[in-house]
């Protein structure tokens, strides 16, 4: 079992973060996923506090030294406050079960950010992955419909979602791959855990900004009023940002990083059966068939 340490964190990953999505996509639509950005680090962070406390005798990784602490709080800024901040609304627009099959390009795009960042090459195949990866995308987000010209009888291809909700969830796949190749460089052989906190702090710093700009820090009080948006973020934040984010990290440490990003990638059809259970969403053998397609390019990327 120990030699497949990787394996099942990354696979432990993948159900975490189907946890989590769902619960900020209710969350989100409640309160505004603004609030739920914030809210969701500052848990994680006490969480992550509590646990330094017990493991390393401090509530914060000092020894992480600067240039790790530089590089780590470079990812916090790219996954947590770019990357989830698009992401979060993309659940509220679409939905996180879209959401979640478009974040499937998140292991191309980490692998382009690795050649572009870290040097590291890319196969013919790596190439064939990602075509197949957004083969299956296109299938699910594209649809054919008639012409606005009734004389033209050809149908045309239009997005089956909206586009702005399609181009957010992008946003968030671009801020992940990149914080994780980020976070790769800065983390080393460093605990996973303190290198989570290191860039869940840093989230916490960009929102506040950005609450202080936007002047919507009553949102906040509003959030933490309501009940039942509360419980999921509670929920979404154990399961997300600390559980999700810290075993993301140990995968990559204990695996290969190809084999840890194709199994966490298993999100998009992870999610359909909640989605269809809790949500009453609407879910055809076309979408099934896109998001297992999805899936299967991330795995035919790292062969």
């Amino acid at each position: 079992m120990e030699n497949y340490f990787g394996e099942i964190a990354a696979l432990l990953t993948a159900v975490f973060w189907t946890v989590t999505s769902m619960s900020f996509e209710s969350a989100g639509k409640k309160v505004g996923s603004l609030a739920v950005n914030l809210i969701r680090l500052v848990i994680a962070f006490i969480l992550y506090s509590i646990l330094s406390w017990i493991t390393r005798g401090s509530i914060f990784p000092f020894d992480a030294g600067r240039e790790r602490i530089f590089w780590l709080s470079l990812s916090g800024l790219v996954g947590f406050v770019l990357g989830d901040l698009f992401l979060f609304q993309a659940f509220v627009v679409v939905g996180a079960r879209i959401s979640m099959l478009i974040m499937a390009l998140s292991p191309p795009i980490t692998a382009l950010a690795g050649w572009l960042i870290l040097g590291e090459k890319l196969s013919p195949m790596n190439w064939l992955g990602m075509t197949v990866t957004l083969s299956g995308i296109s299938i699910v987000i594209l649809k054919k419909q008639n012409s606005d010209d009734p004389g033209n009888k050809q149908k045309k291809i239009t997005a089956a979602y909206s586009v702005s909700g399609i181009l957010l969830a992008f946003g968030g796949a671009v801020g992940q791959g990149v914080g994780l190749v980020l976070s790769k460089k800065g983390m080393g052989n460093y605990d996973a855990f303190a290198s989570s906190q290191i860039r869940v702090l840093t989230g916490i710093i960009g929102f506040a900004i950005l609450f202080i700009f936007m002047k919507r820090y009553g949102r906040v009080w509003t959030a933490l009023k309501n009940r039942a948006a509360m419980k999921r973020i509670y929920l979404g934040s154990f399961f997300g940002p600390f559980l999700g984010v810290s075993f993301s990290l140990l995968a990559v440490q204990h695996t290969q990083a190809g084999i840890a990003a194709t199994i966490m990638a298993i999100v998009p059809v992870l999610i359909i059966p909640p989605a269809i259970i809790l949500f009453k969403e609407k879910v055809n053998w076309k979408e099934i068939a896109g998001a297992i397609v999805a899936v299967a390019g991330v795995a035919v990327f790292f062969l």
